[in-house]
C-alpha cells in the first residue's frame, strides 16, 4: 500500500526532473503551480532575476466563490494570473506543473490561463 510520504517524495522527484528541463527567462517566464489539498497557487517567475512577477491563489477574495468546487477555483486562478500577466506585459510563459499530473485542477488552471491570453 502506498502512503502519503511515498506520494510526496514521488511528486518531489517529478518536480526536480521537470525543473531540470525548464527555466523562466525575462522574455518567457515560468508559470509555476502549487496545489495543496485546500487551495491552488500560481506564480509567474523570472528565474534569471529570481523574482516573482505576478501571482494569484484560490484564497483571494472572490476567487473560490466561483462555484464548481476546487476545479472551478483553479480555472478562476488561471484566468486571474493570466490577466495579471497580460497587464504586466507578459504574453508567453513556460508551464511548470510542479510535479503534478496534468489533469484536474492543474489542467483547469492551465486552460484558464490560456483563455486569459497566455501562450504556452
Amino acid at each position: 500500500m502506498t502512503n502519503t510520504t511515498d506520494k510526496r517524495r514521488a511528486r518531489e522527484r517529478r518536480h526536480r526532473r521537470v525543473r531540470g528541463k525548464i527555466q523562466g527567462t525575462a522574455e518567457r517566464p515560468r508559470l509555476n503551480v502549487y496545489r495543496s489539498n485546500r487551495a491552488i497557487y500560481a506564480q509567474v517567475i523570472d528565474d534569471g532575476e529570481g523574482r516573482t512577477i505576478v501571482a494569484a491563489n484560490s484564497l483571494e477574495d472572490g476567487v473560490a466563490a466561483e462555484g464548481d468546487g476546487k476545479v472551478g477555483a483553479a480555472r478562476a486562478v488561471g484566468e486571474l494570473v493570466g490577466r495579471r500577466a497580460s497587464e504586466a506585459g507578459i504574453g508567453e510563459v513556460v508551464f511548470d506543473r510542479g510535479g503534478n499530473r496534468y489533469h484536474g485542477r492543474i489542467a483547469a488552471l492551465a486552460d484558464g490561463a490560456r483563455e486569459a491570453g497566455l501562450q504556452f
